[in-house]
């Protein structure tokens, strides 16, 4: 459902909220889950972003998904990531007061990946991070990504990676998950390049089979 009282330090944020089909308890986590680079065109709708959340509510998740400051009717415009973490904040601070109490997961494509590992690795709310190929050895969008907060967290962390990636090579997720401390878990699905094209069911597929038990 179109959520309309979602608001970042810019105004007003577009978002829809995916809940598990008749759901009648409290959904197994709160997920906020962050779309590709604004100015590449990412947004909520990215056919990887609505499989994952799709994935993820199959497993009784509730899942926010919303687009960054100036895209689509969102308010203000992209600030170079550290605006995006903010919205991405408001976000988590929406899901855990709609969900008091419901364990809260941080999850991202891309460059939301980035957003959301990083900012979901020092706030004490979130309990796991699902990064769906995190731009951990590209500046392809013209930034320079790092991740000194994710490389320090000992948070459970779940990462979907395409073995064809032609933006976040594969090489460089491994080596980045190699740095990574426990727990971690990788998932690689065969021949698929960064954007999951025709396989971005298998995206909502992995998600499901990372975390349904979690």
């Amino acid at each position: 459902m179109t959520i309309s009282d979602l608001e970042g330090p810019k105004g007003f944020l577009e978002a829809i909220l995916d809940e598990p089909a008749g759901r009648t308890e409290s959904p197994h986590a709160a997920v906020v889950f962050a779309h590709p680079h604004p100015e590449l065109g990412g947004t909520m709708h990215t056919k990887a972003v609505y499989q994952g959340s799709k994935g993820l509510t199959r497993i009784g998740c509730a899942v926010l998904r919303f687009n960054f400051r100036g895209v689509g009717r969102s308010a203000g415009t992209f600030d170079q990531g550290e605006g995006e973490k903010d919205d991405f904040r408001a976000a988590l601070d929406y899901m855990a007061r709609r969900y008091p109490g419901t364990r809260l997961w941080s999850a991202g494509f891309s460059f939301g990946a980035w957003v959301a590992l990083e900012v979901g690795a020092v706030d004490d709310r979130v309990e796991a991070l699902i990064g769906i190929a995190p731009p951990v050895a590209t500046s392809a969008s013209g930034m320079d990504y790092t991740f000194p907060n994710t490389l320090e967290t000992t948070k459970p962390k779940f990462f979907v990676q395409g073995e064809a990636d032609e933006v976040c090579p594969v090489q460089g997720m491994w080596a980045f998950y190699g740095r990574l401390e426990e727990p971690k878990e990788l998932v690689l699905i065969d021949a698929a390049d960064h954007l999951f094209e025709g396989k971005t069911p298998e995206v909502g597929e992995a998600l499901e089979d990372l975390l349904g038990g979690f």
